[in-house]
């Protein structure tokens, strides 16, 4: 596994076209999808617009959803689901894009979510930074953009947020801003990116961020409320 550190990006070589265990696009449920999807597609960019918003509003983003199980991150185990968090629908872009022949990575922030509930500020140990934000990294038009896939677009009209919107030619990463222009999303630390996911790594900085033992009483889902 291949990490290229924050402020870098790697070599589109074929670490980042292989199918892994957990980017598998070769489970043939998850191919034929992507191969249905892309079909008849005039350039990558297509392909990885097309992808982007599939993987965008085809799963429901859901906190809830957030476990400790290397299962829970294999791709074709996310295909099969209808919602996730940050992390299992940006596994799911990656593997679908090298599927397409699109080089994709892996890529990790922190960010702190202005409107999280107090409720969920609670859960997360008093604060409301979300440590290894996932998003994918596709390499397209000789050059790395960022796609962060989670927050559909039902969930965005419903709390008044700006969708994340991908034109596959600049990064589409969270706004800063709400449509009330209340502070929203902030980047707040750059992890890099990995050409496979980075599973122990991963649990570990969760576990040492949060109070894993009370995960199995459930996330509020009201992400974006500020009550």
């Amino acid at each position: 596994m291949i990490h290229t550190p924050a402020g870098e990006y790697p070599l589109p070589g074929p670490e980042y076209l292989a199918s892994t265990p957990f980017l598998d696009f070769d489970s043939p449920s998850l191919r034929s999808e992507v191969d249905r999807i892309v079909a008849g597609a005039a350039s990558d960019i297509e392909k990885a617009i097309r992808l982007y918003y599939w993987v965008r509003d085809g799963w429901r983003y859901d906190p809830f959803s957030i476990r400790l199980n290397p299962e829970s991150y294999v791709a074709s185990n996310i295909h099969r689901a209808d919602h996730g968090y940050c992390i299992p629908k940006a596994i799911l872009l990656t593997a679908a894009a090298r599927a397409a022949g699109i080089p994709a990575a892996l890529g990790f922030s922190d960010v702190s979510n202005h409107l999280t509930s107090e409720k969920l500020k609670r859960w997360m140990g008093g604060n409301d930074v979300f440590v290894y934000h996932g998003y994918a990294v596709l390499h397209l038009n000789d050059k790395w953009v960022k796609a962060a896939p989670a927050f559909n677009l039902d969930l965005c009209q419903r709390f008044g947020v700006h969708p994340t919107e991908f034109d596959g030619r600049s990064d589409a990463l969270f706004q800063e801003f709400d449509m009330q222009n209340r502070r929203h999303m902030e980047y707040v630390a750059n992890h890099g990116c990995w050409s496979d996911f980075p599973y122990e790594i991963i649990a570990a900085g969760l576990r040492a961020a949060y109070p894993v033992d009370t995960w199995g009483l459930g996330i509020e889902a009201a992400v974006f409320s500020p009550n």
